[in-house]
């Protein structure tokens, strides 16, 4: 029974890696975009959770500091298969990235690929998912006037100001209306999640993430050491950013560029490529790892930024449920979830489609590629490839 229970874990996250890798080499777009991909293989095609687990999950993601996009892939990976089942998911997700961008920091550094013409069809491919992303959970998560009006205004404040802080507060409205609107609103829904993680183990890991945060810069100023002084730098940068990769961008360079650890040019070359490459943005931190300390720096920088998103995620995962689950707190998630469709809508303008559609044959072409996906149901990675041959067609003409 051992053996055959081992088995079994062992092809789940067999399973896990190789679904994960898939996405890691094909996910392009950014956060939002990447919500979309694990909208599209998770939950629609594998199932492996309901529609609005998914939904209150994205909702406590975008609630924690860090990478939104690679909190949300470790947690269906914990569910999927335990805290190894995060980390397998976390590692096909990000290695991809991380390669190319160690790759290009030691070997590749002059390169402009960021501007080739397959590039830019697979901006038009985060285009089509993200809007088909956007129509399937809005028809769940907004079916009547109150909710809509919800994403209405979230859409509204989030395309007017555009800072981290006014996310975090849109949402923190959106719970505050939908607490009001909805308090009377029971959570029928009877499927309880179970999360492999113990409350212990997660205290655990929420205390050391803040302890990290005390004890990291304690250390840096009684030692000398390089090492140690990244890896604060990076930790602190992967802990304090509220709204995804290009929020962290400033910190970083803040860190780094006055520093003299690396110039300006070699920052905004790093950034050129992080736009290139699938995959989270917080990858970027290997590339300035990599070249600030060869691969080992890259490895040091992405261990550091991404450990605050495991430590919190693993830190409230197992409270998430019953928390959900509370009448006083039901409604307050109705009014986040429909908040979080307008964070889409809002996103899916700005900057998905303001960078991706430029011109009639982009919008043409985007228009082909949503009904290969929506109406003729093909699967992703063949959306994926047609819109890099595409997009390398379209550079031509």
């Amino acid at each position: 029974m051992q053996r055959k229970n081992d088995k079994r874990g062992l092809s789940t996250l067999l399973e896990i890696l190789l679904v994960s890798t898939r996405l890691g080499l094909t996910s392009f777009g950014g956060p939002i975009a990447h919500l979309g991909y694990f909208h599209e293989e998770y939950i629609r095609r594998r199932k492996w959770l309901d529609e609005k687990s998914y939904a209150d999950l994205v909702a406590l993601c975008q609630f924690l500091p860090g990478p939104a996009s690679s909190q949300v892939g470790i947690g269906i990976g914990v569910l999927r298969g335990g805290v190894l089942g995060g980390i397998v998911a976390f590692l096909g997700f990000t290695l991809p990235s991380i390669i190319a961008l160690i790759l290009f920091a030691v070997i590749i550094h002059g390169l402009n690929v960021q501007n080739a013409g397959w590039i830019h069809g697979l901006k038009i491919v985060a285009v089509v998912v993200v809007a088909q992303a956007i129509l399937s959970m809005a028809q769940k998560l907004t079916p009547d006037l109150k909710r809509k009006a919800i994403a209405l205004v979230t859409m509204v404040s989030t395309l007017l100001w555009q800072a981290p802080i006014v996310q975090v507060g849109v949402i923190a409205i959106s719970a505050g209306l939908g607490f009001m609107l909805f308090k009377q609103q029971s959570d029928n829904d009877d499927k309880q999640i179970r999360f492999p993680v113990s409350r212990g183990f997660a205290l655990f890991c929420l205390v050391l993430f803040f302890g990290l945060l005390i004890i990291l810069p304690i250390m840096r100023e009684i030692t000398t050491s390089k090492w140690i002084a990244m890896f604060d730098s990076f930790y602190r940068s992967g802990s304090l950013v509220f709204g995804g990769g290009h929020v962290v961008l400033p910190l970083l360079e803040r860190e780094f560029v006055p520093s003299g650890w690396l110039s300006k040019e070699s920052f905004l070359a790093g950034y050129g490529a992080a736009q290139a490459v699938p995959g989270p943005l917080f990858t970027f931190a290997a590339y300035l790892g990599a070249v600030i300390n060869g691969w080992k720096g890259g490895i040091l920088a992405t261990i550091a930024i991404f450990l605050p998103a495991f430590l919190l995620i693993l830190g409230t995962l197992p409270f998430w449920d019953s928390l959900r689950r509370h009448p006083k707190v039901t409604g307050a998630l109705i009014g986040v979830n429909a908040g979080v469709v307008g964070i889409l809508i809002a996103a899916f303008y700005t900057p998905i489609w303001t960078s991706s559609i430029k011109d009639p044959v982009d919008f043409a072409f985007a228009a082909v590629l949503f009904s290969m996906l929506v109406y003729w149901k093909l699967p992703p990675w063949l959306i994926v490839v047609t819109g890099a041959i595409g997009g390398s067609i379209i550079s031509l003409l």
